[in-house]
């Protein structure tokens, strides 16, 4: 019998009345390449600060079925072994529904000299070739074919070769699977146009701390001189603070906040957001680890314009969230979503609920605020749409039902319990055979 769960939100009719102090947890966006990474290893991980979403199961669930050892404790904490892996065929009914899997391609093929993967799936935000990786990996060597709906991959003589790969767009994803696959590279391999995202830098450090040979962490180049297996001997990697959990409550503090802090986060990885924020009127103070709104009196926020953009610029993961922001704002306010095609179908939603939006294309919208929204039926086609449709819930008036709980749940740990803790009346229901709709994935 299978189980179906909703959330029902009571809107605050854009009171500000939220308070008090939400804890951000480990970046998804982290963690789930630390886990890919793990293949490289001649010993155990251990890694601490670890969300518990659903992608962190996924990716744990493909590991164990390519060999490894997975044990999560009660703090937070994830141990993995994967020296007994033999298995190099990623599991299609898993990997389909997680972008993230294709990073495993790499470790794998660098280790093994072969690997066998679907075409990854998530959430439907528009196209999302795989071609960055088929020619990276044609690039270091390997032959790329595809047989039953399956990519085969074997490098020649069971190892890759050095080489200098240039992404044509960049690609978090794409730098973090080759700089993983230049680990055990035979030569140099030198990436260009890498993305700069400071899960990357994250992930590259721990990886030097270990015994791999990088340079050119945190700039558009990355050097991998190829080597043996890492050794972590003990070294435990800590996840980074989820810059895009951290923007999303800082967002919603500012709709809905009375005093709202938001604990353990790294302000100066969401200096876009803050920016954005405080040039549409938000009263954002800034600590050491810590972002605190106050909204003393009720704030005329202003409209403006939002284009998003690679790290440093503001976060595609953050372009719904902000699409809510702009619709209590005064004015009219551009969005230009530049990442994914697509990535604008939300705004459909929001017109339902009252909000003033023209659609211009795939990549363009204008909205004209404020406007009262009020509660609506909502079904989420992704994870940060559905993030935003909590928001746009909280500042409704009425009761707001948001379906397809669980694409929220694979970046959001307890996201009702956070935010019933800062005052928002929000409740998670189970159902059993009740039809709900649901939208393929693609993220």
């Amino acid at each position: 019998m299978k189980t179906e769960e909703r959330l029902e939100i009571e809107g605050l009719r854009g009171r500000r009345f939220l308070a008090g102090t939400v804890k951000v947890g480990g970046a998804k966006n982290a963690v789930l390449k630390m886990m890919s990474a793990t293949i490289l290893f001649a010993d155990r991980v251990k890694m601490t600060n670890v969300p518990e979403i659903e992608d962190v199961r996924r990716t744990a669930e493909l590991l164990v079925d390519l060999g490894a050892e997975v044990s999560f404790s009660g703090d937070h904490t994830c141990d993995i072994d994967t020296t007994n892996l033999t298995k190099t065929v990623i599991t299609p009914e898993i990997s389909k529904k997680l972008r993230a899997s294709i990073v495993l391609t790499g470790p794998l093929l660098a280790r093994f000299g072969r690997v066998s993967f679907p075409h990854p799936g998530g959430c439907v935000i528009g196209r999302r070739p795989i071609d960055l990786f088929l020619a990276g990996f044609e690039a270091l060597g390997a032959n790329v074919t595809l047989k039953n709906d399956l990519y085969e991959i074997k490098a020649k003589n069971g190892q890759l070769i050095g080489a200098e790969i240039f992404f044509k767009n960049q690609s978090v994803t794409a730098t973090e699977t080759f700089l993983l696959a230049g680990v055990l590279a035979k030569g140099k391999t030198v990436l260009k146009n890498c993305a700069l995202e400071p899960e990357i830098i994250s992930l590259g450090e721990y990886l030097k701390k270990c015994g791999a040979k990088i340079s050119g962490l945190g700039t558009t180049t990355i050097e991998i001189e190829g080597g043996a297996r890492l050794h972590a001997k003990g070294k435990i990697y800590h996840t980074i603070p989820d810059r895009i959990e951290a923007g999303s409550f800082l967002i919603l503090a500012t709709l809905a906040g009375k005093d709202v802090t938001i604990a353990d986060c790294e302000p100066k990885h969401l200096t876009a957001v803050i920016d954005f924020l405080r040039e549409a009127g938000a009263e954002i103070i800034v600590g050491q680890n810590f972002l605190r709104v106050i909204n003393r009196k009720k704030p005329k926020l202003i409209a403006s314009d939002l284009k998003t953009h690679e790290y440093p610029g503001f976060p595609t993961d953050l372009q719904a969230p902000m699409s809510v922001f702009l619709t209590q704002a005064v004015g009219q306010s551009f969005i230009f979503e530049t990442i994914f095609e697509g990535r604008l179908g939300h705004l459909e939603s929001l017109e339902q609920m009252g909000a003033k939006v023209k659609l211009l294309d795939a990549h363009r919208a204008i909205i004209n605020g404020p406007n009262e929204l009020h509660s609506r039926e909502l079904f989420s086609p992704d994870l940060r749409a559905g993030l935003a449709y909590i928001i746009a819930g909280l500042v409704a008036k009425g009761r707001t039902t948001v379906h397809n709980v669980g694409y929220i749940d694979r970046g959001y740990e307890n996201i009702e319990g956070k935010l019933t803790a800062l005052g928002a009346k929000i409740k998670r229901i189970h159902l059993e055979n009740e039809t709900i709709c649901h939208f393929s994935s693609e993220n």
